[in-house]
């Protein structure tokens, strides 16, 4: 595991505030208090036939999500009877309830969520999609995560991830790379969420989302700064590039006929060491880099097509 990784980051659970706003969802049940309320798994449920009645395995962790089909069941059956079921949902402890294509639940059901302190929202989203994008979000939320000391810039849609020693211009070259027209993901501290066992997604914490520090400047807005195309809010971890001081009696990469690797969560990540000497421009140093590893990845090899050109010309 790298120097730079701060602690390990569980944080396994995702705010119920923060899924409201970041899905634009219309709170329904704005008298209960949802400031603590939280998500701990990727899942949801569509509890079609817990409305039934059948409540074998039923998992009342989950976001429980009504769409038209459940809606419209619902709506065939007596009042009464209605709420009988939903009673018999909420009674379960779920964390919430979203209606779907902006369906509005009677007053009566509302009266029954709050008294079983269940929050209730409705999106004017597809359900369908909607659920996609719900557990999208939830699983690059609630994936395996750590926080990492560097800056995660995004380069002509290469996810490249900059680590070094405090003060070295992890900083400096992202503020570059910006001008040149790429995006910044996080600066100085970066979430690392393994989403799969080839796939780790780069984040910002919350609290410095946007933000950057430059030493004798001090804190900088980028999105206010820039515009709203110079930042991201996640991205794929592509390569990572380490910088360092150079020594003179180290021996570097020249060729690179081979990639280094360097292994977070598990998961392997193609990493360059760029040593730094007065004079380097860094920013023009990283994109060569990225679109060097972006050929890689299409096939290209230059240092094996050079060697061959070399075998050639021996012949």
């Amino acid at each position: 595991m790298s120097d730079n990784v701060m602690k390990d980051e569980n944080m396994q659970r995702v705010m119920l505030t923060a899924i409201e706003e970041r899905l634009g969802l219309v709170n329904l049940t704005p008298e209960l208090d949802i400031s603590e309320s939280f998500i701990n798994v990727p899942e949801v449920n569509r509890p079609a036939l817990q409305l039934a009645g059948f409540f074998d395995q039923f998992d009342n962790d989950r976001i429980q999500i009504i769409g038209n089909v459940e809606y419209s069941y619902l709506s065939m059956l007596p009042l009464p009877e209605r709420l009988s079921r939903y009673k018999k949902v909420f009674a379960c402890g779920i964390p919430c309830m979203i209606f779907c294509r902006n369906l509005e639940p009677e007053e009566e059901v509302l009266d029954l969520a709050r008294e079983y302190y269940t929050p209730v929202f409705k999106s004017g989203d597809n359900t369908s999609a909607f659920i996609a994008e719900i557990m999208r979000r939830l699983n690059v939320r609630l994936a395996p995560g750590i926080l990492i000391h560097g800056v995660l810039v995004d380069i002509n849609g290469a996810g490249v991830l900059i680590t070094g020693d405090s003060g070295i211009g992890k900083s400096e070259a992202a503020i570059e790379l910006i001008q040149r027209g790429h995006r910044l993901v996080s600066d100085d501290a970066v979430e690392i969420r393994k989403v799969s066992d080839e796939t780790l997604i780069g984040m910002a914490p919350e609290m410095t989302k946007h933000f950057m520090e430059l030493r004798g400047i001090g804190i900088l807005d980028i999105k206010n700064l820039y515009g709203v195309n110079s930042v991201l809010d996640t991205q794929r971890i592509d390569m990572v590039v380490k910088l360092e001081e150079w020594d003179p009696d180290k021996k570097y990469r020249r060729l690179g006929e081979e990639d280094d690797y360097i292994e977070y969560l598990g998961n392997r990540v193609t990493c360059y060491t760029i040593p730094l000497r007065p004079g380097r421009n860094l920013a023009v140093i990283l994109e060569a880099a990225a679109l060097n590893h972006r050929q890689r990845r299409m096939g290209y090899n230059a240092a094996a097509e050079l060697q061959k050109r070399v075998r050639a010309h021996r012949i």
